[in-house]
């Protein structure tokens, strides 16, 4: 069944959403206004997308330290998570957080993390809750490839598949593990074959085509609030960037790998496909991005104009014994 009109608009609405937001973003920071540092999700928008469209509001996401477009897709606003990304008062986390501890739990966002793994064990205790609970609630797990040879990853897949947790586990395979390129960290560059150690659905996926990841998280989901436990996917996609800003890639990546990633841009080849089938228009897509534009903009004037939190609430939401 060809995907209706109306829901290739609303995903490519997020993608370019986070993708204006995450250059915005790079801007603020280059300019010196935004404190600390950060990593970007430019070119990996398909994956946050495609999986957070099938969730409900009340359902679970644990994220990493490339946090920001798994926030926005689960619903923070871009107002939120920009005034955070500037230590702001305003921001989702109070300005206590920054861009690796973005948090809220009205949209059931349960964090991102600057150490690698715990997502996946967030995660599968998210889904423990929920299945004690009955709430019919789903966990998404997202997390990259170098955190796969790490003992959480162990952990959490094999607790969530001898409980039968309603958990997804989606690995955004870009490639590099920081500088570490994949194959030179593992025998096995197959994230998917894993599962089968732990007897669950294994699914690798175009993680730069936002209807297959649309598809296969759906089933995924659903698999899971059935009650019929976890599924580990293998998103392959690619950061176009650095790890982190200030790092520009190219010591560990050439730049021609680096070109041909983004000839295959997610959102350039889901609006393709869309005008190409007369489902949406160009004119169509002008409107959604004319509009993002002013989204953007509205959230970096609300961000940059948002207080820093005083000194003397420093100690403030700090447990003291």
């Amino acid at each position: 069944m060809e995907p209706s009109a109306p829901l290739l608009k609303s995903l490519y609405r997020s993608m370019v959403e986070i993708r204006e937001f995450e250059l915005k973003a790079r801007e603020i920071f280059r300019s010196g206004k935004m404190p600390g540092f950060i990593h970007v999700y430019v070119g990996e928008e398909a994956v946050a997308v495609g999986v957070c469209a099938q969730l409900r509001t009340d359902d679970y996401v644990a994220s990493t330290h490339r946090g920001h477009g798994h926030a926005l897709a689960k619903g923070i606003s871009a107002r939120k998570v920009m005034a955070e990304l500037m230590g702001a008062v305003d921001g989702c986390s109070g300005g206590r957080g920054g861009t690796m501890h973005l948090y809220d739990p009205a949209v059931g966002f349960l964090g991102s993390n600057g150490v690698v793994p715990p997502g996946i064990l967030i995660g599968a205790g998210a889904a423990l809750s929920a299945q004690v609970r009955r709430s019919g609630q789903v966990a998404v797990a997202f997390f990259g490839d170098g955190a796969v040879n790490n003992g959480a990853f162990h952990e959490g897949l094999n607790l969530a598949a001898l409980w039968n947790l309603p958990v997804v586990f989606v690995c955004e395979n870009n490639l590099y593990a920081t500088e570490m390129p994949f194959e030179l960290a593992t025998k096995n560059t197959s994230v998917a074959s894993r599962a089968a150690a732990y007897k669950i659905p294994g699914v690798q996926i175009d993680g730069n085509d936002v209807l297959d990841v649309y598809a296969r998280a759906g089933e995924a989901v659903e698999r899971a609030r059935r009650g019929e436990g976890p599924t580990l996917l293998e998103c392959l996609t690619y950061r176009w960037f650095g790890h982190h800003e200030g790092d520009p890639g190219t010591s560990y990546r050439t730049k021609e790998e680096v070109a041909k990633w983004k000839e295959n841009d997610p959102i350039r080849r889901l609006r393709d496909r869309a005008t190409a089938t007369s489902q949406v228009t160009s004119a169509e897509f002008d409107a959604i991005d004319s509009e993002i534009s002013r989204v953007i903009e509205d959230a970096t004037a609300y961000a940059l104009k948002s207080p820093q939190p005083e000194t003397n609430t420093a100690l403030d939401h700090v447990f003291l014994q």
